[in-house]
């Protein structure tokens, strides 16, 4: 790098006085060590090494690209001979004279077709004249109507014809609806008739629901003697897939005396199959009959002790041979005790019912009292009436499935059931007694109560738990114990009130 002379050195050249030289030149020092990073190399005066040399074709050019392919080198050089021509000659060296130029805007009528028109206001666009015109449709005779629509084939004889009779079938219509209407009476006609579209809500847990799930586990029970022209009618209730059928005793009563007597069991499907009594038990008019079916719908056993008065139930039965029937109530009572039948002779029935508003009548005997989940919770038995054809009037009785239940399954097991006894005959204190209670009219010799010390004239008031207010409850209450089992009797004798221990004996 050569060096360079003082600036300040320099004295610039006179100058007139015309004008002002030049300034100065300020030339600040190199820093010696950004001259070392960026200034040439030493023995470097311009802007290239001379140290380095490029590569050379051994002529003295540059060897910058590779020869030409003789293939591409003979398809794009001139022909032999045409060394000195060049592609296009200038005109002025040939002497030819250049072709006029056709101008691009021709039509200077149109200042919008003419770029160099000034602009100026004028009237519309002028029309194109090279498009289409309509062409004028030829004038010629027209097609009359008949031809039209018959061709040339009708005679106007014919058509004028045929319009009469169209006329006369028109009047003649018109004058038998207007007699129609005018002989009609006024108080029919036409009626629009609005139809609901919704369906109906059956939502679970309705009765209909309810109805759809027990109605197969009830069957309609017909017992009667062959070749006799009646007999009698009840429901039964499937507890046991192997076929065992609980109703009341009352119903398959003349079964059970005479064995010519035949039971016919209906199912909810229209299936009929012969039944077997297996026992019964007339104390508490419950039975149970056997039939030979394959994989039956079976009732959902519930409790009748978790039924609160009030509690919505449902009765599904066979009433007056109407099969399949299903009504709806709530439960009255509870623990009512009720004395039914007794009837040729038999001693009455005594059991503490549900007492219920459901319609019961005669046929819903042994059918099912089920509450709102669908659950048995009775078997109905027994009602009220007014009547002398004994119809419901909304007071009904059914027996409570946890007593039920267990009657079922000592028949099921032995056929036969024992019930705890006192050894006492009682009747119902009159009114206007001073005690409420079951009074002993007699004693059974050496029977429990004689044992315990329990003597005539004696009104029973409470056994165990459970109040005695008549002779009803006071069997109510004994049957509610096993046999052999030790309960408290409280009695009044003489204006005092005392407790014996009875050990209950058998009936």
């Amino acid at each position: 790098m050569t060096e360079q002379p003082n600036a300040n050195s320099a004295q610039p050249p006179a100058a007139g006085d015309d004008r002002l030289g030049p300034r100065p030149l300020d030339r600040p020092a190199v820093d010696p060590a950004q001259e070392a990073v960026f200034g040439r190399p030493h023995g470097v005066d311009g802007a290239f090494d001379k140290l380095y040399t490029p590569a050379t074709n051994g002529k003295g050019n540059l060897d910058l690209a590779p020869p030409t392919p003789e293939s591409l080198a003979e398809a794009f050089r001139r022909p032999p001979g045409a060394e000195g021509v060049v592609l296009e000659r200038p005109r002025e060296a040939t002497g030819e004279q250049p072709a006029p130029e056709d101008p691009l805007w021709t039509d200077t009528r149109d200042p919008w077709r003419d770029p160099a028109a000034g602009a100026v206001l004028a009237g519309p666009a002028m029309p194109v004249e090279d498009e289409e015109k309509p062409r004028k449709r030829p004038s010629g005779a027209l097609l009359s109507l008949p031809e039209v629509l018959f061709g040339r084939r009708v005679q106007p004889k014919a058509l004028a014809l045929l319009g009469v009779v169209a006329l006369l079938v028109g009047a003649v219509g018109g004058l038998v609806g207007w007699w129609i209407a005018d002989t009609g009476s006024a108080l029919t006609g036409s009626a629009t008739i609005s139809e609901a579209e919704a369906s109906k809500e059956r939502p679970p847990g309705s009765i209909a629901d309810i109805a759809k799930r027990v109605s197969p586990a009830v069957v309609s029970l017909e017992v009667f003697k062959p070749g006799a022209d009646s007999g009698e009618q009840g429901s039964g209730v499937m507890i046991d897939p192997q076929g065992y059928i609980l109703t009341n005793e009352h119903v398959v009563t003349t079964a059970v005396a005479d064995p010519t007597v035949k039971i016919t069991a209906i199912f909810n499907d229209g299936t009929r199959t012969e039944a077997k009594v297996v026992g019964s038990d007339q104390k508490t008019d419950l039975a149970v009959v056997k039939v030979n079916v394959t994989n039956p719908v079976v009732m959902q056993i519930g409790k009748s002790s978790d039924l609160q008065v009030g509690d919505a139930v449902i009765a599904v039965g066979s009433p007056l041979a109407l099969q399949n029937s299903v009504t709806s109530g709530i439960v009255s009572a509870l623990d009512r005790p009720i004395t039914a039948g007794g009837d040729s002779g038999e001693p009455p029935v005594t059991y503490a019912a549900i007492q219920t508003d459901a319609a019961i009548n005669h046929g819903n005997s042994g059918g099912a009292l089920v509450d709102s989940t669908g659950a048995l919770v009775g078997i109905n038995s027994s009602i009220r009436s007014s009547s002398a054809d004994g119809g419901s009037i909304g007071i009904g009785f059914a027996i409570p499935s946890d007593y039920a239940m267990k009657i079922a399954k000592a028949l099921i097991k032995d056929g036969k059931v024992v019930h705890a006894d006192i050894g006492i005959n009682a009747s119902s204190t009159v009114a206007g007694s001073s005690t409420m209670g079951a009074q002993v009219k007699n004693v059974e010799p050496n029977g429990p109560a004689a044992a315990a010390g329990i003597k005539e004239g004696d009104v029973i008031t409470k056994i165990g738990d459970r109040l005695v207010r008549d002779s009803a409850e006071l069997t109510v209450a004994v049957r509610n114990h096993d046999v052999g089992e030790v309960v408290p009797v409280q009695l009044a004798r003489a204006g005092a009130v005392l407790v014996v221990d009875v050990t209950l004996g058998s009936d």
